[in-house]
Parts: C-alpha cells; structure tokens; sequence
C-alpha cells in the first residue's frame, strides 16, 4: 500500500515552499502522517477547547508560518512537533500536495509524510485536546462519508463529513483528506455544502 501511495504522489515531490512574500497573506502549513502499516492509518488531531479558533475541531497537525522557519514545510514539522510530539526525523516527507486557501483567506500548504507505526503521539493541551489514528481502508471507503449539521457564517448547514470513534472530520481538513484521497486512489467525494434555510452556499 505505502508503495502505491509513493507512485500514486510521485509527480508531487516535496518542495521547500516559501511564503509569497506578502505582508497582506497569511501562510500555514499541515501534515498529513500516514503510519507504516500494512493497513495505513492517518493522524489527527482534535484541537483545545479553549483556543481562540477552530475550537474543538479535527484537523491535520500543522499551523502559521513563522519568520524564523525555513521554508513551510519546516512550519509543517515544528508544528507537528510542538501539537504532538512527533519528532522531524521521525517523518519520511513523500509530497506536498497543492496550496489550498481556507475561507479565510490563509493559504495552506499541506505536506504528506509517512511515520512509524506505534509512535508515541503526545498532545500538547494547550491547544491540542486529543491526537487519534483513522484507517486509510475506512477513509477510501466512499460509503463511509456521511452528513451533520453545523453552525457557521451565521447559519445552519448540512455538511459532508466522516464520523470515525466519535470524532467528525469536515470542512476545510475534509478538503485536504479529499484531495490526497483523490490523488492516491482516485476517488472522488462528493463535497456538497446545503444551506437549511435562506443563507447563501459557502464552504471552507
């Protein structure tokens, strides 16, 4: 399967991106780890509570560009690392998927990176509440994404998502987990955002 993953993402090699250059653009960076297994997982993280964004949401480890990093994918590990304790040479950085651009205009640089299996992942608490491990089997699996309800942009909407252990994976992270599923094994979710009642469509 890891093989497969590489061949599939081998026209996207990592690149050692930098920011644009804009003091107007703000620029992050995740990672997607997927654990060597025979049956590949991918990790998540649930984000604090208390944290003044995205509270409560699962995302990718990763966060903002910060001046003294390298390159965004140095973002992407010195995040890893602080959320969740994985350490950079832990990390088999295989492709960097393309920037991706949040709803609120953050340009997001996501990075795949295989990792040992059974590593002892430690969330930071201070902003992360929970890191958990999904099948990649169950998130290829079409039949498995499913629809909630979520407040936002001052409505209600019916949103794609994935329910997996308790934890619902949606929005803009859903996006990113779409793309690498695409690229990987060619299947294409339907992302469909339905406003309940008279609200205009919007999505991550």
């Amino acid at each position: 399967m890891l093989d497969i993953i590489i061949e599939k993402l081998s026209h996207l090699p990592p690149e050692y991106r930098q920011p644009v250059g804009d003091d107007r653009i703000r620029e992050a960076a995740v990672l997607i780890p997927v654990t060597r297994a025979r049956d590949p997982s991918l990790v998540f993280i649930k984000r604090a509570s208390h944290m003044s964004s995205h509270s409560g949401q699962v995302a990718f480890p990763g966060g903002m560009w910060e001046p003294e990093d390298d390159s965004l994918l140095h973002t992407a590990l010195r995040e890893s690392h602080e959320e969740i304790a994985l350490e950079p040479e832990d990390v088999e950085v295989i492709a960097a998927l393309p920037v991706r651009a949040t709803r609120f205009n953050v340009r997001v640089s996501p990075y795949i990176g295989f990792i040992p299996e059974g590593l002892p992942l430690v969330p930071d608490p201070s902003e992360v509440e929970s890191v958990f491990q999904v099948p990649l089997s169950f998130l290829a699996n079409a039949g498995n994404l499913t629809h909630t309800e979520y407040r936002f942009d001052g409505g209600l909407h019916r949103v794609p998502c994935y329910f997996y252990q308790g934890y619902c994976i949606w929005g803009f992270t859903l996006h990113v987990l779409a793309e690498m599923l695409k690229y990987t094994s060619g299947l294409e979710l339907a992302l469909k955002y339905t406003p309940i009642g008279e609200i205009t469509d919007v999505r991550p």
